[in-house]
């Protein structure tokens, strides 16, 4: 039992020291090991091998008849008028000379729903179903033997996927958020200086980038003379917590949105201790145009972080 107990303690040690020094150091200070970009450029590869050898595989073996979808509604044949007969007599309506039932809409609600479920036009835009996995794509055929090393390989990205960088990713995810909430939490207690908004801006760049490290987001920005400064207002079309990551990994930005629960909501709440950040109820008149005044002072300030609006109210 002991002899299990020092594996255990071994194996986390090592852990902590890959997620600590190798990985959150080199995050707080912008640095980059490398190891995500060689992981892409091999994933490449790979991928560019597996395709030859798929293709290869179909040329030796027959060809796998791939179903193509009829829709995801099972349509019974009829006229109208024997669907709305039959629907009647379901209904224990009288058929002859009866008066207007409720019943008698529901073949045209049927129909309308089906042609919002099911249209055409939507069918025409389906991905293709593949024959075979080729590594990337999913697919709902059943799995057909190619070759022996395409099989090892599937089973090596299994594991390197669910064994390892899932556990990484997730222990990225949680350092990040609470770092986050706590440092946030923590800052907000400090009386208004330079000194609070430096640590504000300090904790939130180097939260967002361990949890893009916890992505194995590899960014490259562009133009970074079009950087928006201080004082200043960036609108963010569709948007999401996931695009903020990425977005203030090369620069803080205080944010206007919508207010909500649970865990996003106690990172709003952390979060605005320490920067100026604006969130609201849309569905209050009053919270609107207090926002509008908000914005307002904030801009005529200069010396404040560019301002980040969300108009779907994120």
């Amino acid at each position: 039992m002991e002899d299990v107990w020092s594996v255990a303690v071994s194996v986390f040690q090592v852990w902590m020291f890959v997620v600590v020094f190798l990985i959150m150091l080199p995050a707080m200070f912008g640095l980059s090991l490398g190891v995500t970009s060689v992981y892409i450029q091999v994933l490449v590869k790979i991928l560019k091998w597996a395709t030859v050898r798929i293709q290869r595989g179909r040329e030796e073996q027959p060809s796998v008849p791939v179903p193509l979808p009829n829709g995801i509604i099972e349509r019974v044949g009829g006229s109208m008028e024997e669907e709305m007969t039959l629907t009647q007599r379901h209904s224990g309506s009288d058929i002859a000379g009866a008066e207007f039932s409720l019943s008698d809409a529901l073949y045209f609600y049927k129909k309308g729903l089906e042609s919002i479920a099911d249209d055409q036009v939507t069918q025409r835009f389906s991905s293709e179903e593949l024959a075979s996995w080729n590594l990337l794509t999913r697919t709902n055929q059943n799995f057909h033997y190619i070759s022996l090393r395409l099989t090892v390989i599937w089973g090596l990205g299994v594991f390197v996927r669910y064994g390892i960088l899932f556990p990484f990713r997730i222990t990225l995810a949680i350092i990040g958020l609470s770092w986050l909430i706590i440092g946030t939490t923590l800052i907000g207690y400090l009386p208004e200086s330079s000194v609070k908004s430096w640590l504000s801006e300090l904790i939130h760049l180097t939260c967002y980038r361990i949890c893009a490290r916890g992505l194995s987001a590899t960014i490259n920005y562009h133009h970074r003379e079009n950087k928006p400064q201080k004082g200043g207002i960036c609108v963010a079309n569709h948007t999401t917590p996931i695009d903020i990551v990425i977005l203030a990994n090369d620069g803080c930005y205080a944010m206007v949105g919508q207010i909500h629960g649970g865990l996003m909501g106690v990172m709003q709440k952390s979060m605005v201790r320490s920067c100026p950040h604006v969130w609201f109820e849309r569905s209050e008149m009053k919270d609107r145009h207090a926002v509008t005044s908000r914005l307002r002072d904030h801009v005529a300030a200069k010396t404040k972080l560019p301002i980040l609006i969300f108009p779907e109210g994120q």
